[in-house]
C-alpha cells in the first residue's frame, strides 16, 4: 500500500465544526468510517464521546493510507471522521 496522508486528523477533538450538523446528504458522524460507514473505533473519539480529557492517541495517527483509500472519502469527512481498520486494510 502506498504511502500518503495520515489517517487520523484530530486537531481538536470535541470542537464544534461546520460539518456536524449541515444539510450535506449524509451527515459526517465522527464514530462512523465515512467509507464502509461502520464504526470507527477511534479511540480520540470514544474518548471524546465519554466526556474523557485525557484522549490517548488513537492508532489511525500512527498509519499512512492509500491515495486510492483516501479517495474513497467524501470530502465533507475529511479531516472530521477517521477510516476504520479494515478499510485501512489492517485487519481482515
Amino acid at each position: 500500500m502506498p504511502a500518503s496522508t495520515p489517517a487520523g486528523t484530530h486537531a481538536a477533538p470535541c470542537l464544534p465544526d461546520p460539518v456536524h450538523g449541515a444539510d450535506l446528504g449524509a451527515a459526517v458522524d465522527p464514530a462512523l468510517c465515512p467509507v464502509c460507514r461502520q464504526p470507527n473505533r477511534c479511540a480520540m473519539e470514544q474518548a471524546c464521546q465519554s466526556g474523557s480529557v485525557d484522549a490517548a492517541p488513537c492508532w489511525c495517527t500512527h498509519v499512512r493510507l492509500a491515495d486510492r483509500l483516501l479517495a474513497q472519502v467524501p470530502a465533507q469527512a475529511r479531516g472530521k471522521a477517521c477510516v476504520c481498520a479494515r478499510c485501512a486494510g489492517l485487519c481482515t
